[in-house]
């Protein structure tokens, strides 16, 4: 019986240790070094790592994951499995100083999670020393670079006693800042979801047979749900082959990605929608005239809105390289649902409705809203009112509630977040669902996303809360009325440009009137705080009358009518007054 990814790891170095795991791009480019490693060389580091946490009496505890993109990480990652660790996969600081924002939230991650050991590569590490006045005491904290381990270690590990239920990592939600929420996945949850992958992308081993073990080509962050439990985890589940690069390198020159699947010729790959675009915006002539995609039959498009623009300008630029209509794959998942929740049919194309449905949040829907697909195999999915916690009928917008195995087991340390989010109980039903705070519809057994209850702003594939960028804005400079900040995202798109631009976020702002003649000053003293302190660049700062901003009757800003009100022209803007 396969109790974890630990056992599945042992069984395909036993059976397959020559075969070849994961390959990594170092440079992103196929024709660059590239670097390899079997899965008898994945099982032998693993334990290696794996065996030197057991020495040091830390299992149980929690590890954070310091590394940069390679493949050192999944060596990390899965001793910590095998060691019956706790992982807490991270961003790696870049080893400058005045990297504020980046070392703040490692700071806060660290204390959450109660991190005893900090894993990472010989630069990250050599990096940490560089900064240490900004990080916890290093007595409390011991920094190992897992490379400088040697081999001989594996011979002293011991097989850990785990249970489905036992914790396998925590994967901390991208967005907030202010209030990091780690997810307890567990050994069990990962199965499970692999096991929805699995069968959602048609990975069956006939299939893997056929494209010789060559599954998946990412470019992902590994330190997110979508980068580690599809690309990397799906492929130590199935016994295949991945190749990876940095996300860096793609961000770089996106055309990397299409080359190497023209290269490898995986099954699957993909990325949010805005990854789509990018390689739109580089789909040069001498580009698609080197390109065959015609292998990729899964070409998966999730954790942001998915543009119905984006798949038909896709499929029609990338046609006379190969790549079929049927290989999208739009789908729907979160972190608290360990990742996949809907996926597509495949070998099929995206069903999209050409108007939105009926319902009270049936105008944020676009005027083609696109399939997320069905659920996975044993997944409950259901569109409840979020008021009265009652199933909406089908075509009617609700909030997405979701139950069964890869649901979570709660937040770390947050048991009133947990009872909230993972505990609710719907009529009709039985068990607990998760809350996802996303909204959608059903219709014909398929999940349309059409938005997200709680407002959360999702730009280029990064989550950020309004609440932070609200409060953010209110810091940066005095003239701002503290609670009297909405921040919301806008979709730049315009149908006369083919569907270029994105979501973007925009703050409106009250200020005195006496403070008019500052307006310029002010707008770029927030736009910079935000900047700084979140990464992002806000599309419009527009400042206000007193008491102009809607707000609920419990004094509680309203974004959704702020946004109506920045859309329609009709906010009450402060103008700066003029001399004459």
């Amino acid at each position: 019986m396969v109790r974890s990814l630990v056992d599945l790891l042992t069984t395909h170095a036993t059976h397959h240790p020559d075969r070849t795991a994961y390959r990594f791009l170092v440079t992103g480019d196929c024709d660059g070094e590239i670097q390899e490693i079997s899965y008898g060389r994945l099982a032998e580091r693993s334990r290696a790592v794996a065996a030197w946490l057991q020495e040091r009496g830390l299992t149980g505890s929690r590890a954070m994951l310091l590394y940069p993109p390679g493949l050192e990480f999944i060596c990390g990652y899965l001793g910590c499995l095998a060691a019956g660790v706790v992982a807490v996969p991270a961003v790696p600081p870049q080893g400058r100083a005045d990297n504020h924002r980046a070392l703040t939230r490692l700071r806060r991650l660290i204390a959450d999670a109660d991190a005893k050991v900090i894993l990472g590569g010989r630069q990250v590490i050599a990096a940490l020393t560089q900064v240490a006045e900004h990080l916890p005491d290093p007595a409390d904290v011991i920094c190992v670079a897992t490379d400088d381990l040697p081999d001989e270690a594996a011979a002293s590990w011991r097989e850990p006693d785990l249970t489905p239920d036992t914790v396998a990592f925590l994967q901390y939600t991208s967005g907030s800042t202010s209030a990091p929420r780690g997810v307890l996945v567990t050994h069990g949850n990962l199965l499970d979801n692999e096991r929805v992958i699995t069968e959602r992308m048609g990975h069956t081993p006939d299939v893997v047979a056929e494209y010789g073990h060559e599954m998946f080509v990412s470019w992902l962050p590994v330190y997110h749900d979508m980068g580690l439990i599809g690309p990397v985890l799906n492929t130590l589940h199935l016994g295949a082959t991945a190749t990876l690069f940095s996300p860096l390198h793609f961000l770089q020159q996106p055309e990397r990605w299409l080359t190497a699947i023209s290269r490898y010729r995986p099954h699957t790959s993909g990325g949010p929608n805005f990854a789509y675009e990018l390689c739109l915006k580089h789909a040069a002539p001498d580009l698609l005239d080197g390109l065959d995609l015609s292998s990729w039959k899964v070409a998966f498009n999730g954790a942001e809105p998915v543009r119905p623009a984006t798949l038909r300008r896709f499929t029609d630029t990338f046609a006379p390289a190969g790549f079929r209509r049927e290989a999208l794959y739009p789908c729907y998942g979160l972190a608290e649902a360990t990742l996949m929740v809907t996926g597509s049919a495949v070998h099929a194309p995206p069903t999209m409705l050409q108007a939105p449905p009926t319902g009270p949040h049936a105008g944020q829907a676009d005027a083609a809203a696109v399939s997320s697909g069905r659920p996975g195999p044993d997944i409950t999915v259901a569109v409840v009112d979020p008021e009265r916690h009652e199933e909406r009928p089908e075509g009617e917008t609700g909030e997405i509630w979701v139950r069964g195995a890869s649901v979570a087991k709660g937040y770390w340390r947050n048991a009133l977040a947990t009872r909230e989010t993972f505990r609710a109980t719907l009529a009709g039903h039985q068990g607990r669902f998760l809350r996802t705070g996303d909204l959608g519809f059903l219709c014909d057994g398929e999940l349309f996303v059409t938005g997200r209850l709680k407002d959360l702003i999702v730009i280029d594939g990064r989550n950020h809360y309004p609440q932070d960028l609200e409060l953010t804005a209110e810091m940066a400079h005095p003239a701002l009325r503290p609670g009297c900040t909405a921040a919301f995202s806008v979709d730049t798109r315009a149908a006369s440009d083919g569907g270029a631009g994105g979501e973007r976020a925009v703050v409106v702002a009250e200020i005195a009137p006496d403070m008019a003649g500052e307006a310029e000053k002010i707008v770029d003293v927030v736009r910079s705080g935000i900047a700084e302190a979140h990464g992002l660049a806000v599309r419009d700062v527009v400042l206000v009358r007193p008491g102009s901003i809607p707000k609920t009757s419990s004094g509680k800003i309203q974004r959704h009518a702020s946004r109506a009100a920045y859309l329609g022209g009709t906010l009450a803007v402060l103008e700066a007054p003029t001399h004459g």
